[in-house]
């Protein structure tokens, strides 16, 4: 560093950052640089510089010397009212000028040199000191510096034409200085005809300590009849009160929403100032966007004044607040990102009590993995809260569920419900006090993000009350269930027993009466005898059928299948009933069935016991007629609605009473009969042999109105013989 340096040091090649001192020493600098160029050479000045330029004759001639060697001259600046002039006379002497709004700072970069001379205090003076490089990294870095202002110019010629035509340019600029962004908008504020200003409890705090004054021009001018005035859209709480009051009494209009947007901005009839920070204890923005791009203002201007529209005027907002009377807040949150913080929140803050309804698994799964059930932990370990969830049962969660129980038992406790078809939300209710509702929209998403729709907050007694109502009704519902399921479960295990134990003793009883009978020479006695077989066989039938009941709701039934021929099956079910039975004793009922071999792979003795359930109800409710015993091959369409599969067919009908239209919706259902004879489970036995082999079996009223018919369909891969019946 040196107070002036001489020519021979200057035109040294060696690598060297310098600071020369002295005007004189500044423009000789300035002047060495300019005529050892050769090809470009890029000026970047404030908007007190061009003068120097035209007026200063040997900088002049440096840059036309300069121009007349073919070097490339661009020059930069902030064009002005004031600097119009100069500017013109510098677009004779060099290639191209641009005009960027509220350039700062001065340098000048050529291929290989880089100077910065410093702005002094009087602008119609050269600079006193300059900085000097030419180190490739610092005069590459600049030369960047320098392409990014230049890319954001606008020609010279543009801007001069809206300086002399007074047309106001479109401008959106981004101001990160303090004092430039208080200057700009009490600027824009003293110019204004409407101001209008949507902003949390900061952002009031903010513009009564740096902004408050220049709102006075247009609230004077509203008073005299010119503009609207200015307008102040918040969220009103107590503490805000004493300075919405001090803004009320200068003459401004403020209205309380409840949903603020997430944007601070400020409208105006010409131009817009937006920022997202908070501006929290009232501290400036460290940064505005400003536009006065028509686009923006008409856009920011329309969502003030729906806001405004639905706003509540501050007066009435207050008075609520000051007696005691404060609203109810329901709100209604369509941002998923935003209920899932609120969701964590609520939980974490907990005092006493959290009770949760998750409507599936799925959703279980998905707010356990943001963070809901380790903050409801949280809750229990620091708070002491109580929890309790209702969800559906799944081996997918069991894990989580028994981890839990194990290390909360008396803090966390979880029961099941099935899956609610109706109920689309996760409920959530917090101390009593608080509800969030959030609706199920596609639970097959993975995220909680892309699976809710709406939620809905609340802090209304009544509404959370009432969620509160339907969980303690439901938690109250799975106890009782809890309790009938045990019930259920002994019940059936007595039945079981009672069932093994009867069956033990029958067999012996009919085995020694046959003996006894087979030995008895006088009728009367054998007559009685009779009576005794014949209500030992229907105790033996009765104890089998119990059994079967419970093997099929169980799901124990098992299934000896074997390739046998359905013909000789339903020719000895016919037999049986005919030979061996009183069924048909006193009736004009005849039996029909037209023999034809098939073969199948099934439970022999499963199937005979179904074929003739269905032979001994026909008989048992027709008197007279017909009783039709049909069995045939036909083609079987499968979920895939592909027809390659075969089913055999078996239906028996006749032409007694019917089925009694009460009884048809539960037809093979458990009990359901109003003959006096029989228990009324064959048909649901029959049913569980038949699904257990993968078929179907139905039955229905005759379309004349006589009789009625049941049948079932057996799935076959092979048959070796077969008429198409269909």
């Amino acid at each position: 560093m040196q107070e002036g340096l001489a020519a021979g040091d200057n035109a040294s090649n060696a690598e060297r950052n310098e600071l020369v001192y002295g005007e004189e020493n500044v423009v000789n600098e300035e002047l060495r640089s300019f005529s050892s160029s050769k090809i470009r050479i890029d000026t970047c000045m404030d908007n007190s510089r061009p003068s120097l330029a035209i007026r200063i004759e040997a900088i002049k001639d440096s840059f036309i010397d300069a121009k007349k060697r073919g070097v490339e001259l661009r020059y930069l600046t902030d064009i002005t009212q004031q600097n119009i002039s100069s500017c013109k006379g510098l677009m004779q002497i060099v290639d191209e000028v641009r005009h960027l709004d509220g350039l700062k700072g001065n340098f000048i970069v050529s291929e290989k040199e880089y100077l910065a001379p410093s702005s002094p205090y009087e602008n119609t003076k050269p600079a006193s000191r300059l900085f000097y490089s030419n180190l490739k990294d610092i005069v590459e870095q600049h030369q960047y510096l320098f392409q990014v202002l230049w890319s954001r110019a606008i020609p010279a010629q543009e801007r001069i034409r809206e300086i002399e035509e007074g047309i106001i340019p479109v401008r959106t600029s981004l101001l990160e200085n303090q004092d430039e962004i208080i200057s700009e908008i009490k600027s824009k504020n003293n110019a204004a005809n409407r101001i209008s200003i949507c902003s949390g409890f900061g952002g009031m705090q903010m513009a009564y300590n740096f902004l408050f004054d220049s709102y006075e021009k247009v609230i004077a001018k509203h008073r005299k009849g010119e503009g609207d005035g200015m307008k102040w859209i918040m969220n009103i709480d107590k503490e805000s009160i004493p300075l919405v009051k001090i803004f009320l009494k200068a003459g401004i209009r403020v209205r309380h929403i409840k949903n603020m947007p997430p944007l601070n901005f400020g409208v105006s009839d010409k131009e817009v100032a937006i920022t997202v920070e908070k501006m929290e204890g009232g501290k400036m923005s460290q940064s505005f966007l400003v536009s006065n791009e028509p686009l923006y203002t008409i856009h920011f201007n329309s969502v003030f004044d729906e806001l405004w529209k639905n706003g509540i005027d501050a007066e009435d907002r207050i008075r609520d607040i000051e007696i005691g009377a404060d609203w109810a807040n329901v709100e209604v949150i369509p941002m998923s990102s935003k209920a899932r913080d609120l969701y964590l929140n609520l939980v974490r803050k907990a005092e006493n009590e959290i009770i949760i309804m998750f409507p599936t698994t799925n959703a279980f799964i998905r707010q356990k993995n943001i963070g809901v059930i380790q903050s409801s932990e949280e809750a229990v370990r620091v708070h002491d809260v109580r929890v309790r969830i209702l969800m559906p049962s799944h081996k997918s969660t069991d894990d989580t569920v028994r981890y839990l129980k194990e290390n909360y038992p008396t803090s966390i406790d979880i029961r099941y419900i099935e899956k609610m078809s109706d109920t689309k939300a996760t409920i959530l209710v917090v101390d009593r006090k608080i509800s969030l509702v959030m609706e199920l929209r596609d639970d097959s998403k993975r995220t909680f993000e892309e699976a809710i729709g709406l939620s809905t907050y609340s802090n209304s007694r009544p509404g959370v009350l009432s969620y509160v109502s339907i969980f303690e009704n439901l938690w109250k519902q799975t106890e009782l269930y809890e309790q009938l399921k045990h019930h259920d479960i002994m019940q059936k295990e007595f039945i079981n027993i009672a069932a093994h134990e009867l069956k033990t003793p029958i067999q012996p009883i009919l085995s020694l009466t046959e003996v006894l009978r087979s030995q008895l020479k006088d009728a009367k006695q054998r007559e009685l005898l009779e009576v005794a077989v014949r209500n030992a066989k229907r105790l033996q039938q009765l104890t089998n059928d119990v059994l079967d009941v419970t093997r099929i709701e169980g799901r124990s039934l098992e299934l000896h299948k074997e390739n046998f021929n359905l013909n000789d099956v339903v020719i000895n079910a016919i037999n049986d009933l005919v030979l061996g039975r009183d069924v048909l004793k006193n009736k004009n009922v005849r039996l029909s069935y037209d023999p034809q071999d098939l073969a199948i792979l099934a439970d022999k003795e499963r199937i005979s016991q179904v074929i003739l359930n269905l032979l001994s109800n026909a008989v048992k409710f027709t008197d007279e007629g017909t009783i039709l015993v049909s069995v045939g091959v036909k083609d079987s369409v499968d979920n895939n609605n592909s027809t390659n599969n075969k089913a055999v067919i078996v239906s028996v009908k006749d032409s007694g009473q019917g089925i009694d239209p009460s009884i048809l919706p539960r037809l093979f259902t458990k009990f359901a009969s109003k003959s006096h004879k029989g228990t009324g489970l064959g048909l649901f036995i029959s049913k569980g042999i038949i699904e257990a082999h993968g078929g179907k079996i139905w039955g229905e009223s005759n379309s004349d109105g006589k009789g009625a018919t049941f049948g079932f369909s057996l799935p076959i891969t092979e048959v070796s013989q077969y008429h198409t019946l269909f």
